[in-house]
């Protein structure tokens, strides 16, 4: 049971990197900003269930630490992106046209 809650634990994670990269790029509360922060959550109830883990008490702290820890782990990697790109001369607009960035 806890190498499921572990493995599931990991995967949110890794799920919400990505989401929170999108999310650090969109205005916050925006209708895209919700969509950032709460696409994975159908995806984390569906592991949730089909792994067997169910939803007891104890699951909770592991799971939620994942979740925001990868839309932290996301954010976090745009921002140094971004701000590499701003120091290196190249403006952030052109960066984002170039379609390496989508904002």
């Amino acid at each position: 049971m806890i190498y499921r809650l572990i493995a599931v634990a990991l995967t949110t994670l890794v799920i919400n990197i990505p989401m929170g990269y999108w999310r650090e790029g969109v205005r916050k509360f925006s209708p895209a900003w919700f969509v950032a922060v709460h696409t994975a959550v159908p995806l984390v109830v569906l592991m949730r269930h089909k792994s067997h883990i169910g939803f007891a008490w104890y699951t909770y702290p592991p799971m939620v630490l994942c979740y925001f820890g990868g839309q932290f782990i996301g954010a976090r990697y745009r921002r140094r992106k971004m701000a590499a790109v701003q120091e290196s001369g190249v403006t952030a607009e052109l960066f984002a046209r170039s379609g390496k960035d989508s904002s």
